[in-house]
């Protein structure tokens, strides 16, 4: 299996990029096309040749880099030519710490989207008591319509059956309230909508109600979506930095904070995004995984170990038999 990496991509690239890179040859028995600066790559390299090649590119998509437009002037930037080079079929897969926008461009623009799907949507996994929750829209399209969310409530049930392991995946639509009447237009209309397919789909979800795990997946739009998403990164944030605060203020609750230390550690490594690797993009004719832009080598790692996975369950085939 070939995965292609956008080796430029990220806060720390190229060097955690190619570090991951080089563990992924080794642990998952990949091949690694690493895309971008041949002479950055070959430094972090350091001569490291076995199942890695190295394909130069001149360009570079920033995050100020207004996304459609890039994809289609930067051509010899590594996203682009990373996703011309999956959509061509030179490769399996295709990882980037990149622009979210650029990515979610290039997945429509350059690998296309699966015949019958309207939108393609960014689907993060979500910290909860249980397994983690896939949230599709995670922030791709801020404006939707209710037959966008039908369509991804299809995609994120069949990902979360064939990668997360969930035999009959529970479908929740994201709202502020329980029952069918509540939610603006968007959401009553596509609660209709996904009530009618063969999914197992419980209704609406408030927010307090997901981190206790009642879904394996959640349906928004991506405005709503990455609202919730960024509101439970930033409160885990702000827990994490109080607990600390208070374990370190004495030498009793330092003393204490050393009994916690396995329980403190177990739950830094849940809501630690280093630990899930990417999101998926699902509805692109291609597996193309988006990791977060501060991945460092273990985060890319499990970006690139979850593109493997995405590639070998045929989470695409199954999405096209859906639609």
């Amino acid at each position: 299996m070939k995965i292609i990496v956008d080796a430029m991509g990220g806060d720390n690239a190229p060097e955690e990029i190619v570090k991951a890179s080089i563990e992924a040859t080794k642990k998952l028995g990949v091949e690694v096309i690493l895309v971008g600066d041949i002479s950055a790559i070959e430094k972090c390299l350091d001569g490291y040749t076995e199942k890695i090649t190295v394909v130069h590119t001149t360009e570079i998509i920033t995050c100020e880099d207004d996304p459609a437009t890039s994809i289609r002037t930067k051509k010899d930037s590594s996203i682009v030519v990373g996703m011309q080079m999956l959509a061509d079929g030179r490769g399996d897969a295709f990882v980037s710490a990149g622009s979210s926008g650029a990515l979610v461009s290039g997945a429509t623009l350059v690998v296309k989207r699966i015949k019958g799907i309207r939108r393609v949507a960014m689907a993060p996994l979500l910290p909860t008591n249980g397994k983690p929750t896939l949230l599709i829209d995670g922030g791709a399209n801020a404006d939707c319509t209710p037959e966008f969310l039908e369509q991804f409530a299809i995609m994120g049930s069949a990902y979360a059956k064939a990668v997360l392991g969930v035999d009959h995946p529970k479908v929740g639509l994201l709202n502020n309230g329980l029952e069918e009447t509540k939610g603006n237009e968007l959401v009553r209309q596509s609660y209709n909508l996904i009530s009618l397919l063969p999914l197992n789909f419980v209704g609406n979800v408030e927010a307090r109600d997901i981190p206790q795990g009642i879904v394996d997946v959640l349906v928004a739009d991506g405005f709503s979506g990455n609202i919730f998403l960024k509101t439970m990164e930033g409160t885990a944030i702000y827990f994490s930095k109080n607990l600390k605060a208070i374990l370190t203020k004495s030498i009793l609750t330092k003393f204490c904070a050393l009994l916690l230390s396995g329980g403190i550690s177990a739950l830094r490594k849940k809501f630690d995004y280093n630990e899930h690797g990417g999101a998926p993009i699902l509805g692109a004719n291609g597996v193309v995984i988006k990791a977060h832009g501060s991945s460092n080598s273990l985060a890319f790692f499990n970006a690139i170990r979850q593109a493997k996975k995405f590639t070998e369950t045929n989470v695409i085939d199954a999405i096209k038999n859906s639609i």
